[in-house]
């Protein structure tokens, strides 16, 4: 923070200044970073602009140092000094190093203060409310009296009347020739172009902000400038689905289901990107960049494999080269050993991680290898630790006035300090790794490269061929806070995705050569993208887009006459009924056809048709005819269920009523009535026959006795 004096302050101290003179604790001191870019009313500002050179060889090399005094005040400022605050006592080790340069004690300022004129200090008579003047201090290392390599404190001061009134501290990094050469350590860069999730389904975009990041100065259009320009031995992190979002948006898309027009600008980002990006090393995220803790937790863990495999493709499909998904940049740079396991089963083999997650283990007082090895579950995983007092250089606060200049000294001294612990005489690897959506300073970000790649003390490599060393140190097991686990998308958001995911699958299993994947795992894996870890709200309502066209995309495959009340009637006790199904999904598919009664008592159902496999082509009816039973007449329900090859249910069950009329029965009655009086009368007309017949040859043979 820089902390500022009102005018009340500074009068008062010009009246006390022969009580004050010899009490600097009246000083407001500044930090690089601190929000200090909006200077209030009733301040002074002091802002170190250069310090040229930034690492001086010799005793003698003249050192300029330049910066800017505004007044912000409301009244013109008189008799102001401006002054270079020095001290020939190098830091000892980073972490003072770091303190000092938060600190807002005056006490813990350099206590020399330069008296040689003209070069050393500057009177500034009067400076006007609202006005501004440059300043230009010189010294040589002699004259600082600076014994040898190393880093040290310095700060430039505006004092009235000898009391100061505001302080910009800074770090001197002094680099003559040493007795014993220096270590030159590898630093590897990584550098993320990574962005929030923009899509739901396909071309249905969830907001309008990404047209905004591809041009001018927005960041993923500044990202892609400095890809253009830094060296090539940078590593860049690349999420696939960035890429994918792009592409859908320089075409005809929609925005929450309404048509927009293609963006040319995305198309501009993507060439431009990839000419960028040709000749330097790429690692592809998995697929929409996922919360691959949180899937591990959660009973995801087959998104993991497909993200990966997904990512592959369509990173290797746009930037037009082959990019590997060997290394992961696990969210917030921390996982557990489930995550890694998970990671490791995907072929992953390299990690890179926040230091708070693999801290060395006993603590160092010197900066440790930033390479190790983990145990996962198919073998060693090399884990990266990234720096990160070195990657905080890479994202301050660029609001403060001077934070480029103060970052690149911080950058300087930081390495320096590195290079000269004492006991490290092999090189170590370093890494520096930003936040993935970082919103970088192009201008800091150009300049810490360029002065990376000329530092006599670094060697600039590629994140890939940083391997374990002799400069290794033993690492603590992966630390996993209780607040990492709480910031994993959690299971209320992963509950709904789940069930999408499990849906959009069938789509893929229905058809007549079951595919692995369906037209919504894309969609899926955006859904579970880490992005969504601190907009769930936004995440859950592109979860409920994407359940609608999963749920719509299967309902193209649907029972014909469906409506229960609008029975189907099965005439007499037993019969087939149709069961028709129509195929509109866009493809020929293959499914069965499960029919069970409901009423069991009343209805009985031959199973036979539901083991055949019926294949359907699209925009055809296809069906099957359903051997039923009916024990008496009346209304019973069946219930029609589609089913996968593999005996998952294909939507939601159907119900049909089935009305049984029994005329079948009744009919056998009536014709076995009428077979029983027919066979009555021919009876009846039989022995009629024979009676009559005994009465003639009786009445006969009486004649025949009378005669």
């Amino acid at each position: 923070m820089i902390r500022k004096v009102s005018l009340l302050a500074v009068l008062s101290a010009a009246l006390l200044a022969p009580m004050a003179a010899t009490t600097p604790s009246t000083a407001a001191t500044k930090t690089p970073g601190a929000a200090a870019g909006k200077a209030s009313r009733q301040s002074m500002d002091v802002s170190i602009t250069s310090i040229t050179p930034d690492t001086p060889s010799s005793l003698t090399t003249q050192i300029k140092i330049a910066g800017v005094v505004r007044n912000d005040t409301a009244e013109a400022m008189t008799s102001l000094r401006v002054r270079l605050r020095y001290s020939a006592q190098k830091f000892t080790d980073r972490a003072i190093m770091s303190a000092y340069q938060t600190d807002q004690n005056p006490a813990t300022l350099p206590s020399q203060v330069s008296t040689r004129t003209p070069v050393s200090f500057m009177d500034i008579p009067a400076l006007e409310a609202g006005a501004s003047k440059t300043f230009e201090l010189l010294a040589t290392p002699v004259q600082l009296g600076l014994p040898s390599f190393g880093v040290y404190p310095i700060a430039v001061d505006v004092a009235r009347f000898d009391v100061p009134i505001v302080t910009q501290r800074t770090y001197l990094t002094y680099a003559p020739p040493t007795p014993q050469k220096l270590p030159r350590n590898r630093l590897a860069i990584a550098l993320p172009i990574i962005d929030q999730t923009h899509r739901a389904e396909n071309d249905n975009f969830v907001d309008d902000k990404l047209g905004a990041q591809l041009t001018g100065k927005g960041r993923l259009a500044e990202l892609a400038g400095i890809a253009a320009t830094a060296p090539k031995s940078v590593t860049w992190f690349v999420d696939p689905a960035l890429l994918d979002d792009a592409q859908a948006l320089s075409r005809k898309h929609r925005l929450k289901s309404k048509d927009q027009a293609a963006d040319p600008n995305a198309t501009t980002w993507l060439d431009s990107l990839r000419t960028a990006l040709a000749d330097s090393p790429v690692v592809a995220t998995p697929y929409a960049d996922p919360d691959v803790a949180a899937l591990a937790h959660q009973g995801l863990d087959g998104q993991t494999g497909k993200a990966i495999e997904m990512g592959r493709q369509i990173a290797t499909e746009l930037l037009k080269r082959d990019v590997p998904l060997t290394t992961n940049w696990p969210v917030g740079g921390v996982l557990d050993p489930d995550a890694l396991d998970l990671l490791n089963v995907a072929k992953v083999d390299r990690v890179l991680l926040n230091s708070t997650n693999l801290p060395p283990q006993p603590p160092v007082a010197f900066t440790p290898d930033a390479v190790t090895t983990l145990d996962a579950v198919e073998g060693p995983v090399t884990a990266l630790v990234a720096d990160a007092e070195l990657t905080r250089t890479f994202e301050p606060d660029s609001s403060a006035p001077g934070s480029v200049f103060l970052n690149k000294q911080r950058f300087i001294a930081e390495t320096a300090m590195i290079a000269a612990e004492p006991g490290q005489t092999n090189p170590r690897s370093l890494v520096i790794a930003p936040s993935r959506r970082w919103d970088p300073n192009p201008k800091l970000v150009n300049s810490l490269l360029k002065t990376a790649n000329r530092l006599p003390w670094l060697t600039l490599t590629q994140l890939g061929l940083l391997k374990p060393s002799k400069a290794s140190v033993p690492r603590a097991a992966l630390t996993y806070t209780d607040q990492d686990r709480k910031d994993e998308l959690s299971a209320k958001y992963l509950g709904p995705l789940k069930k999408v995911a499990e849906k959009a699958q069938l789509t893929a299993l229905i058809a007549d050569e079951p595919k692995l994947h369906s037209d919504f795992d894309a969609a899926v894996l955006r859904l579970a993208s880490s992005s969504w870890r601190n907009n769930t709200r936004a995440g859950r309502a592109a979860t409920k887009l994407v359940e609608g066209a999963v749920q719509a995309q299967t309902n193209k495959i649907s029972i014909t006459g469906a409506d229960p009340d609008r029975p189907r009637t099965l005439a007499g006790s037993n019969g087939q009924v149709p069961i028709s199904v129509k195929n509109s999904i866009g493809e020929t598919v293959a499914l069965y056809i499960d029919v069970k009664s409901n009423n069991p008592g009343l209805l009985q159902i031959d199973t036979t048709q539901s083991k055949k496999l019926l294949t359907i082509p699209n925009d055809q009816n296809g069906g099957v005819q359903v051997p039923m039973n009916a024990t008496t007449s009346g209304d019973a329900t069946v219930s029609v269920q589609l089913m996968t090859r593999n005996g998952l249910p294909y939507g939601k069950p159907v119900k049909l009523t089935i009305r049984t009329t029994g005329y079948t029965g009744i009919a056998l009655v009536i014709v076995g009535a009428a077979l029983a009086v027919m066979l009555a009368a021919v009876v009846t007309r039989v022995l009629r026959r024979r009676s009559q017949r005994r009465l003639a040859r009786a009445a006969k043979s009486r004649e025949s006795e009378t005669v």
